[in-house]
Order: structure tokens, then sequence, then C-alpha cells
């Protein structure tokens, strides 16, 4: 491509921190001085810089995670080959082989349970998705090994929780968690984390600001949580900080740090932690029952913009409008309609439709809520009824019934209440709303929010149409005594590719 006047784009990029050699050299940033007469902005009571004394109670809770696992990738993708003519006389051609991966990432101690000698440690959910299939070492301060358990993996927020089992007298130090619904944009934010994997660079410390908050609609490609109210900061982190705290300068975490910006692959100034307060009501899930169930309420939201402010005599450019009520939805059930706008939900400000969505998905289902809207420059208070999301009640109903037949894969249609709340827009296929975990779709890499185009060669733009094909490709898979179907998908860059189902013989 040639640069003449255009831009290099700028790569948004997951930090999935694959081993990776560093580069040392260059300038070292100024430090803070801790001299006696440096500014006393940045010297508490004790003499002492504040940051130190975050690092010196904090720094030996994070810990360095590496994960290790072999994934079965095609060998051919082209459907073709799978033809059993083409079998027939080319046997020796392998439809899949195994590659071994290893990933590194970073964690942190956030409990410790004395009598049972577990502590549990969040991470990234890209950090450690491959474990289940692998191994999880965990490294401590000190620098002994523990092999780690999953406890709990949210693709949606990107968040995951793992546990060890550490022995008698080994010393443990637990993060204390913060309130990140009390950030302040300027504020200081210390990154703790370990770049670049196995280069010996583990529980670097970087010091910056918080450069905003609320930061959504951000593309990861295959790796972009559906969920986003991300913590932006130019505290440095770079591949392998991935699971590692975002900290306030009382020591308190406010983040788990996940993803940059860059146009390089390391570095510039711009990276996002997912704030803790998300990150608690997922991780309260997962540790109780290794997923996360969340509330609905059934509508389509959309965003309010200055002609909308206008049309709708608004007094601000916030709040949500309901461009459209399910029927049945609890919404309904509760007298919400159509050009409503949702101020508050259950008693917080809903300033735009990003932080309306969270703000539903991690409530309880079960629980009724008070929900302010404005109908015909009146303000009302409504009470919904939160359910639970359909995804959730799918994929039970789905395991219950097809678990031992089936990939794994729950969908549903291209206008389907979850495609319209995800933001997913396409013209043709299905839509995976769940996976279920050990299957071969999820051996296979399938996530929720892609679309399905294609069964073998059968397209399929319905579940019925999907359920209908995966029936027929799972008996002829069966009948010529083979053991994988190829999928044609859409993944959440919208790049398309086959992808192979391997079934158990």
């Amino acid at each position: 491509m040639k640069i003449g006047k255009k831009l290099i784009p700028i790569i948004l990029i997951a930090i999935v921190a694959s081993c990776a050699f560093a580069k040392t050299g260059g300038t070292e940033p100024p430090q803070l001085s801790t001299s006696k007469n440096q500014s006393s902005m940045f010297v508490n009571d004790e003499g002492i810089n504040p940051v130190v004394k975050v690092v010196r109670d904090v720094r030996e809770s994070v810990v360095q995670i590496k994960v290790e696992a072999k994934v079965n990738v095609p060998a051919i993708t082209n459907p073709f080959f799978d033809d059993p003519l083409f079998k027939y006389f080319f046997p020796e051609i392998p439809r899949e082989m195994q590659r071994k991966i290893t990933s590194m990432g970073s964690g942190f101690i956030y409990e410790f349970n004395p009598q049972t000698r577990e502590a549990y440690i969040m991470t990234n959910n890209h950090v450690v998705e491959k474990g289940k299939e692998g191994t999880i070492t965990v490294t401590l301060a000190d620098k002994i090994n523990y092999t780690a358990e999953v406890v709990g993996l949210d693709p949606s927020t990107d968040v995951a929780v793992i546990k060890i089992k550490v022995k008698e007298g080994e010393k443990v130090t637990i993060a204390p968690l913060g309130d990140s619904s009390k950030l302040e944009i300027g504020e200081w934010a210390i990154a703790i984390g370990n770049p670049f994997g196995d280069v010996g660079l583990d529980r670097t410390v970087t010091l910056g600001v918080i450069s905003a908050i609320g930061r959504s609609n951000l593309n990861f490609g295959t790796n972009s949580p559906i969920y986003q109210d991300y913590i932006q900061t130019d505290a440095a982190i770079n591949p392998g900080n991935s699971g590692g705290p975002l900290l306030n300068i009382n020591g308190e975490v406010i983040g788990i740090n996940s993803a940059i910006t860059s146009t390089s692959g390391g570095n510039i100034g711009i990276g996002f932690a997912i704030p803790i307060n998300l990150a608690k009501r997922v991780v309260e899930d997962l540790v109780a029952t290794g997923k996360v169930t969340r509330a609905y309420i059934g509508i389509l939201p959309q965003e309010i913009t200055a002609d909308l402010m206008e049309a709708f005599d608004l007094s601000e450019v916030s709040g949500v409008l309901v461009a459209k009520v399910e029927k049945d939805s609890p919404a309904d059930k509760a007298g919400i309609q159509v050009g409503d706008v949702i101020i508050e939900f259950n008693g917080e400000k809903v300033p735009n439709v990003s932080k309306f969505r969270i703000a539903v998905a991690t409530s309880k289902p079960g629980v009724q809520v008070p929900v302010k809207v404005i109908r015909n420059k009146d303000t009302l208070t409504l009470h919904i009824t939160l359910d639970v999301y359909p995804e959730d009640k799918l994929a039970s109903t789905e395991k219950s019934t097809k678990a031992d037949t089936n990939a794994g894969i729950t969908v549903v249609s291209i206008d389907s209440p979850y495609a319209r709340q995800n933001n997913i827009k396409a013209d043709r296929g299905v839509v995976v709303s769940a996976v279920a975990p050990d299957t071969p779709a999820a051996r296979a890499g399938i996530q929720p929010g892609y679309i399905i185009l294609k069964v073998g060669n059968t397209e399929v733009n319905s579940p019925e149409e999907y359920n209908a094909a995966m029936e027929n490709a799972i008996k002829t898979m069966k009948e010529k005594s083979s053991n994988t179907i190829v999928l044609y998908v859409q993944d959440r860059s919208k790049n398309e590719q086959f992808v192979v189902l391997r079934f158990n013989s």
C-alpha cells in the first residue's frame, strides 16, 4: 500500500500474550525522585512516595500465568477434500493436525482461604481459555510454580477466574479491590504485569493516569467482548500484561488490564482495562456456578443523538430511546413503550446504550428494579421484574436435549433480540448465541457472536435450517465413518473462514 497522504490505521489488538522476544534497549523514562527535595505531591505524611508504597503492598499479589495446550487446526480448509471420492484416492492426506501453543499472561490473587489454602486469581478469559485443554502454570513472586484449575470463563466480558492450592508456609499477598464507579479522569493509574512472557520482566510496574472511562464499541478481532465499558490509561501495557491489575494511588485494584491500541504491537500509551466493578459481578457468578447468568428486559435500545434530543424535547444528549419492545418480555409486562426514553435504571443514570446494556446484564434475574422514563415530556417510574437472558435458557435447553449428538452450538436468527442487543448485523446465516464447553464447537474456537453461513455445503438462514442441516450432516458423517463436519463461518471481525468440527469417535 502506498503511504501518500493516507493515514496508517490504528489497529486495535487484544493482548493474547504469546511468548515473545523483548527489546530492552533504548532510553529509560525519567523516574519519580524519592529525595527529600522532591515536590510534596509525590510523598505522603511519612515521606514515602505513594507509588512505592502501593508497589510494596500489592506487587507480590501479581502472578505470572503460562498456558500450554494442544489444539486441533485444519490441515486443509477446502470442503472438497472431505468428499468420499477424494478420500478414496488420497487417504494419506491429513484432514487435521495438532499444534502446540504456549501463551503467557498475568493475573492477581484477590481472595485466599487459609483453611483450604486455595488462592483465587482474576485474569482475562483470553489468557487462560485454552487451559481447559492443557496446563495452566502459575508462578508466584517467590518463583514457586503451581498448577492452576479453571474456576470459570466469561468471553462476553473477557473475565476469568482460576485457582491454585498453595503449600503450607507459602506467603500469599492479596490485592484489595476498589470501586471503579468513583474513578475520575486524570487520576493516577499504576499497572503491574509480566510483559513479553518468559524474558524475565515479571511484575513490571508502570505509571500513568486514567485517560478516559466508559470506552466501548472497540474491535479486538475474535477476542472482542460483547460487554464493554473500558477504562483507558496511558500507563504502559504490553503483550503479557493481560490479566494484571490496574491500581489507584491507594493500592486498590480498579481494573483488569486487557488490551491496547497500537500501530506496532507494542505500547503507544493507549491501553484498556475492564472496570473492577464489572469484573466483581462476573466473578461472583463464576465462583458460584462456573458461568454467568445475565438479566434481560426485552427492548431494542437506540442511542440518543443531538437531533433526537431536540425531537423529544430532552434536556441533554443522554439516556436510551426504546426502538422496539419484545412481546411478553419483562419490559412489555412493565408497560415500557416504543418511544420511551430511559434515563435511569435501578437508581443509576443511563448515559448511553453501552452503559445501559451493562447495567441490565449485570443485574440479578428475578429482581424487580425501578426504571425512570420520559414519555411525552412526562417523567414516569415503572418497575420491571428482570428475567434470565434468553441465551442462558437456550443453552440449558440445548445441553439437556442434544448435548450427546450436536456440536454444542446454540443459534438464533439474524433479526433476533440477541443479535440486535449485541449489535450483530448480517444479511444471511444464523448467529451463534451460546457454545457449550468441552464440545466440538468449543474445541474448534467457535464463539458467541459468530455467524454460521454453511453447514458443509448447505446454506443456513434460520435456526430451523441450521438444525436440519446439522442433523443431516451428523447422519452423513456416521454413515461415512467420519468424525468431522466443516462449517463456513464469519467471525466477529467479519472474516469468513472454514472451521472443522471434530466429534469424538
